[in-house]
């Protein structure tokens, strides 16, 4: 009798095994892009009873997007508008062809592009436009500091509050708790219209570290703007000898300041529910033509990777990296590698140790293949860089809030403008020049050096840049 009731629950267990896994298993064949990933779902779905059914349901739904997407379902979406047309030169008109298919904003002309380098140089002009504005302040940030910092800039957007301007403040919800008290419950205090975007919350619970908004943005009256990846606090400012970090940021002025509010408008739309109106488009300032790319995860295509690798395709002479996190897609390391054997110089200039060292571990994996292919590295000494910038060619650069890794094209909210424009771009290109002639250059031969046990670690957490 018990072994036929032993036989009759290990029958119906082998039943639900079967039943699950061939749901999961069949799941991963009809949705994974790669035939790799598919197979080996399966594997482990049929391979471990139940176990990997939960796995697979854990761990391999790409949930990330279809949340993303029904969380901003209904948002306002920018039109579709063909850019001017480009100059004869083939490069231009084979990145704007790339722009125009995947992004919704059409190249503008007439834009000027000032580079603020670290807290000190950026933080003193950005204040100043928020003193000075008349009718609107639009700020987003992903952390908001509250040290004396951050309380300057809370100050100064009261202070516009209280004479009548329309102000609006749109901090991360998982950013804010970086600091303490946090950013928003001060603002609100003082007096500003102030909202968290996706924050934590028990009921109905959520706690998602995905679906970040990294977006850094300030707009002011329409007319000027900033853009980059630095965030607001003491962080971002310090004296030579005594500095945590080292950052790039922009301020723009011209037309494509207008696209800049939009981005805002409809996150701020999101999050507060509040539709605002954006100003009319600012007069042309400069030479620069620039156009504004959002990214994120309720996107229908990776807009920001498809735009980086067409740049990386069409390059003719250099390509000039800087990035803080670098583990890039099995795409950008194939365009990477070809640049290079087709003649073209592709440098990518990384900090030596940042913030996250298992990102950094993980980087170290990807490093060797582009050596291989004659790709050039170098790593930047501390202060840890920050920045985020692209050079192609002297004539093209991308700025804005984007890692190159996946956390950044896959999973979080992003922003960046391209700006065409030699002058301008070569400006851009000899800033990383000079980090790449303090930096030292990371060879085949001392990858090659790197201990076994050391080697090990990298290859753990490159398994797991996925999810870094």
């Amino acid at each position: 009798m018990a072994a036929s009731y032993q036989t009759t629950s290990a029958l119906l267990l082998l039943i639900v095994h079967v039943g699950c896994a061939s749901f999961a298993g069949g799941h991963a064949l009809l949705t994974k892009p790669d035939p790799r990933s598919a197979f080996g779902w399966i594997g482990v779905c049929f391979l471990f009873p139940l176990a990997g059914s939960a796995l697979y349901g854990l761990f391999g739904i790409n949930r990330v997007r279809s949340r993303a997407k029904q969380l901003r379902a209904g948002l306002p979406v920018a039109s579709r508008l063909p850019s001017p047309p480009a100059s004869a030169d083939d490069f231009a008109s084979q990145l704007t062809r790339i722009g125009d298919a995947v992004t919704q904003w059409a190249r503008i002309p007439g834009n000027d592009i000032i580079p603020l380098e670290n807290g000190e140089n950026a933080f003193p002009p950005m204040l100043a436009a928020i003193d000075a504005a008349q009718r609107s302040v639009w700020l987003a940030t992903y952390i908001f500091e509250t040290d004396p910092v951050g309380q300057q800039f809370i100050d100064a957007l009261a202070k516009a509050t209280a004479r009548g301007v329309e102000v609006r403040v749109l901090v991360d919800g998982v950013g804010e708790w970086y600091s303490w008290p946090h950013a928003v419950k001060l603002l609100r205090r003082a007096g500003v219209r102030a909202a968290r975007f996706l924050p934590p919350q028990l009921l109905p619970p959520r706690l998602a570290l995905n679906l970040r908004n990294h977006r850094k943005l300030l707009i002011v009256d329409g007319q000027i703007g900033f853009i980059g990846g630095m965030n607001l606090g003491g962080r971002e400012v310090g004296k030579p000898s005594h500095r945590r970090m080292a950052d790039l940021h922009f301020q723009v002025r011209g037309p494509v300041v207008g696209q800049l509010g939009q981005s805002f408008v409809i996150d701020w739309q999101f999050s507060a529910g509040e539709q605002l109106r954006v100003e009319q488009p600012a007069e042309q300032a400069g030479a620069c033509v620039c156009r504004v790319i959002t990214d994120g995860p309720d996107e229908d295509n990776d807009k920001l990777l498809y735009v980086i690798l067409g740049a990386v395709s069409v390059a003719r002479h250099q390509i000039l990296i800087m990035t803080p996190y670098f583990i890039p897609s099995p795409e950008l390391t194939a365009a990477l590698q070809a640049a290079s054997l087709r003649g073209v110089e592709v440098c990518i200039v990384l900090p030596e140790r940042s913030n996250l060292r298992y990102v950094d571990w993980a980087s170290r994996r990807w490093l060797p293949p582009l050596l291989e292919r004659g790709v050039q590295i170098y790593l930047q000494p501390t202060p840890f860089s920050h920045t985020k910038l692209l050079v192609v060619d002297g004539a093209y650069a991308q700025i804005g809030s984007a890692n190159l890794d996946p956390r950044s094209l896959r999973l979080n909210f992003e922003i960046a403008m391209e700006v065409y424009g030699r002058d301008k771009c070569q400006e851009l290109a000899a800033y990383i020049a000079r980090a790449r002639s303090h930096s030292t250059p990371y060879t085949r031969e001392l990858a090659a050096r790197r201990p076994m046990l050391v080697r090990a670690r990298d290859s753990l957490f490159w398994l797991l840049s996925p999810y870094l």
